[in-house]
């Protein structure tokens, strides 16, 4: 977890920082509608600057926004569809107040919710399938991990203990019902010992067990193969500041695969559909020269965008965990 200006797995700290979804149906209705702010099916490039508390976004469809929404000291970004327009709105957390702030793309007009506690972690998703991103915080506590979710659907809560403290967050739809399922990455023993992944199907509520990475690897959730599941994903960094990343895609259709893209001392993941053929794409933003490095999945081509200067924050990587 981070704030506007952690980088992922790298913990690049910036002064003044405290602590840290549209393909078929609603089922991959977190990154892809989260990123995609003008609704043409493709993520953003997106940054937040903390010089200036301010958003810039490059629109595929053509054009940038740049808006001021969030403080870089207490807040963490929680991009998300919260008015079920089809398009992401720029949000954020408030550590300190436990407060949600989103602006609508549907009207302009902004929220203020509070929800949740200073020390949890947020983690707003669409669990109920309604096509909207619900208010999710998860608190440890006492050892375990509790997930508190408002539900957009009718504006009631629940509250589920899934996973202990040591865990890390991981929801995705992995099983295709167009909700969003909690679940857990649970780190072994040692840097290099089996994780496990515990998700809570809301299919039919039973448990998903799957042994995939190694303790120290990043969570990196998406749809690679398109079949409208998430996929279990993680991203293993090297062991020095030059060594590449590898990323290890456990694919719901069957199968595995294995990139090297990325580079361990410089970059941060930020997954998400950049060509909008409903898959998940490989991707980094490098904080040396502010650039975004895909790796398309819908002809396998690299492609380059300069957006955001070094000590920005890339947006997307807030699923990352």
């Amino acid at each position: 977890m981070r704030n506007i200006l952690a980088h992922s797995g790298r913990v690049v700290l910036f002064a003044a920082i405290a602590t840290m979804l549209a393909i078929s149906a609603f089922s991959q209705a977190s990154l892809r509608k989260a990123m995609d702010v003008d609704g043409d099916g493709k993520a953003d490039y997106s940054i937040f600057r903390p010089s200036n508390n301010v958003w810039y976004i490059n629109k595929s469809t053509g054009g940038f926004v740049a808006t001021p929404w969030g403080l870089s000291a207490e807040d963490y970004p929680t991009p998300g569809d919260f008015d079920g327009d089809g398009k992401g709105d720029i949000a954020v957390w408030r550590d300190t107040t436990g407060t949600w702030y989103y602006l609508r793309s549907s009207d302009g007009t902004f929220g203020i919710v509070q929800w949740g506690s200073s020390g949890d972690e947020p983690v707003a998703r669409d669990y109920d399938g309604d096509g909207k991103t619900d208010l999710a915080v998860v608190r440890r506590t006492g050892g375990q991990m509790i997930w508190y979710i408002l539900k957009s659907s009718d504006g009631s809560f629940t509250v589920t203990q899934w996973g202990v403290s040591t865990d890390y967050t991981s929801p995705g739809d992995y099983d295709g019902d167009g909700k969003i399922d909690i679940s857990v990455q649970r780190p072994g023993a040692t840097a290099t010992s089996q994780s496990v992944f515990y998700t809570l199907k809301s299919s039919n509520g039973a448990a998903e067990i799957v042994a995939w990475g190694l303790s120290n690897d990043l969570v990196v959730p998406g749809d690679y193969d398109g079949d409208g599941k998430t996929d279990y994903a993680v991203v293993r960094e090297g062991a020095t500041a030059t060594s590449q990343l590898v990323w290890y895609v456990l694919k719901s259709s069957g199968g595995f695969n294995v990139y090297n893209w990325g580079t361990t001392g410089t970059d941060v993941n930020v997954q998400g559909d950049y060509d909008g053929d409903g898959k998940t794409d490989v991707a980094i933003w490098r904080d040396s020269n502010g650039s975004f490095y895909v790796l398309q999945s819908s002809n396998g081509a690299a492609s380059v965008v300069q957006w955001g200067s070094p000590n920005d924050f890339a947006v997307a990587s807030y699923d990352t965990h």
